[in-house]
């Protein structure tokens, strides 16, 4: 049975293989801010990320490709100033490392001076494996991520589960190795089916971190704005919603209006 481990003072990506190796399962979420972040890192998160999807939650756009990099390092910067245990990963935005690995370089290292970041992650396989490596030789630890990756949604056309099909599948399993070898120390597996997911975990030796890729792998993340029911418009088969903010917070501005309209808030009591 894996269990959270309370004694460890500072995830490093050390800490994160180790668990991988002795079967505990990583805890993921996204956050974007300090408030949030800090909820997330006081509770024992092991990883935060950073994500796109900000584009999504924070902004209201309709896909993740809008966000800015000076966008992705103010959430980011935000995040890590509340942050004390917790690995912070930040993805790098649509359009600041496919074009080539020297951008991909400055875009990482920006992210890693500004924000104070721990790592970042990238979409894709093979096609930016010369980014990827760029980006580790200047030491800059690098997540993958493969599966729906929705910066190409636009390529795909649709978020439905992804390599289902054997020949998608094989390069799926192809890409996690390549991204292996270069050096990535973890990656993200979105939308895929569960068999496929178990055999890239089996067969790398690096943390798999699943969302909608069932539960044979090394650990889980979700949009922390889905997981808590604060968006309710988002309901897909791989999201477990922990809680209902959207009622309890929309309930708790109704009354605060009524309080305000019938002249009850502020009483004597909250008042100088």
């Amino acid at each position: 049975m894996s269990i959270h481990k309370s004694d460890i003072k500072k995830i490093t990506t050390h800490q994160l293989q180790a668990m991988k190796d002795r079967g505990e399962k990583i805890s993921m979420l996204t956050a974007y801010d300090f408030s949030m972040a800090g909820i997330l890192d006081k509770a024992g998160i092991d990883i935060i990320l950073v994500g796109d999807s900000a584009s999504n939650v924070m902004a209201g756009n309709e896909t993740t490709l809008p966000i800015t990099l000076d966008q992705m390092i103010y959430h980011a910067t935000s995040v890590i100033k509340a942050t004390k245990r917790t690995f912070v990963v930040v993805d790098i935005p649509f359009g600041a490392y496919q074009g080539n690995s020297s951008e991909a370089l400055r875009s990482a290292i920006r992210i890693m001076k500004e924000s104070g970041a721990h790592a970042v992650k990238m979409e894709g396989g093979e096609e930016i494996l010369d980014s990827v490596k760029r980006v580790l030789s200047a030491g800059v630890p690098v997540m993958g991520h493969l599966g729906l990756t929705p910066q190409s949604i636009f390529k795909f056309g649709t978020y439905t589960v992804r390599a289902k099909e054997a020949e998608e599948a094989d390069k799926l399993i192809l890409d996690a190795k390549l991204l292996e070898k270069a050096g990535c120390f973890g990656i993200v597996l979105e939308k895929i089916p569960s068999k496929l997911a178990k055999e890239v975990a089996e067969e790398v030796k690096i943390p798999i971190i699943g969302i909608g890729a069932g539960p044979h792998v090394d650990g889980q993340v979700l949009v922390v704005h889905d997981m808590l029911g604060i968006t309710h418009e988002f309901k897909p088969r791989f999201l477990r919603q922990y809680a209902d903010l959207n009622t309890v917070m929309t309930d708790a501005v109704t009354n605060y209006i009524k309080d305000v309209k019938g002249e009850d808030f502020p009483n004597e009591g909250e008042s100088y």
